[in-house]
């Protein structure tokens, strides 16, 4: 059984003017986000700027999620690591508070032979019965999961059931399912190439877009799982525009840039991530406008 269907939301995290986790903040976000259709909530991805949490604040913000989604739509925690004992540590952790699922990205950095990721992810896989989700982003990372790699390790690890892929190539992508045959469940890293997965098979996107335009989001994906693909396929369109400006800087500076231009008030970035470029800011607003979404400031 998928752990959801749709769109997710790679959820930002709120930060208070001194750089402390705006919790409070972060609970009216997820709010927000179910209230408008949002399928799931993925907390403490790259978008919730996990790289410059602190273990216990990565702990905490899985545990309000939990807490606050309080079973409305699954939660899938963010527990990847470039350690793999650290990647067992928090998800382990994240099992034990109540998530359905668990996102682990290729270990980044130091990055990891083919198998050496097979070695990595399984040890995850042994430690934890939740269904984990591969993210194989490797613009980000320098590491790339190959199809055969998934397929060999979706027959070894039962639990090891889908994977979120960003690396862009819609070739990959074919080869994972043709691959997999069905066992596992492919979900778009890529906001621009939601429909493009979902007409492999895909299941929904894994999506940064979401935290700006949940509703529309999930329209793509529910319209083409429904079997209206000419309206997905247009709405898909009808955002490339804002998807692009919100990856004309690194991700998650102009989605977090954005948030405040709706008046969701999620603070400023932690080093090294910087604020947005005032002439990127502009194309930003510009786009969110022509969008159709209520900018405040």
């Amino acid at each position: 059984m998928a752990i959801f269907k749709g769109a997710g939301v790679a959820i930002i995290t709120p930060m208070k003017e001194d750089l402390s986790v705006n919790y409070e903040k972060l609970e009216q976000i997820i709010d927000y986000q179910i209230e408008n259709g949002t399928d799931s909530i993925i907390i403490c991805g790259t978008t919730g700027e996990s790289s410059t949490l602190t273990h216990e604040e990565h702990l905490e913000c899985i545990r309000v999620a939990i807490n606050r989604v309080n079973g409305r739509v699954p939660v899938i925690a963010g527990t990847g690591s470039n350690c793999t004992e650290t990647a067992v540590y928090l998800s382990k952790e994240a099992e034990k508070y109540g998530a359905d699922a668990l996102l682990l990205v290729t270990p980044y950095y130091n990055k990891a032979t083919q198998g050496g990721l097979v070695k990595h992810f399984g040890t995850v896989a042994k430690q934890v019965d939740l269904p984990l989700i591969l993210y194989n982003v490797p613009s980000r990372t320098g590491c790339n999961i190959l199809p055969e790699t998934v397929a060999r390790m979706a027959k070894e690890y039962e639990n090891i059931t889908a994977i979120k892929e960003a690396s862009g190539n819609i070739a990959q992508v074919a080869k994972v399912a043709q691959l997999t045959e069905g066992t596992v469940d492919i979900y778009s890293g890529n906001d621009d190439q939601i429909v493009p997965v979902l007409s492999l098979g895909g299941l929904g996107v894994i999506s940064v877009l979401s935290n700006v335009a949940p509703r529309q989001t999930h329209e793509i994906v529910a319209s083409f799982l429904g079997g209206d693909t000419k309206k997905s396929l247009e709405m898909q369109l009808a955002a490339l525009p804002l998807i692009d400006a919100l990856f004309c800087e690194v991700n998650p500076i102009p989605v977090k840039a954005a948030m405040n231009m709706l008046g969701f008030e999620t603070g400023p970035l932690r080093n090294p991530l910087t604020e947005m470029e005032p002439a990127h800011k502009e194309i930003l607003k510009a786009a969110m406008i022509q969008y159709g979404l209520p900018v405040k400031a």
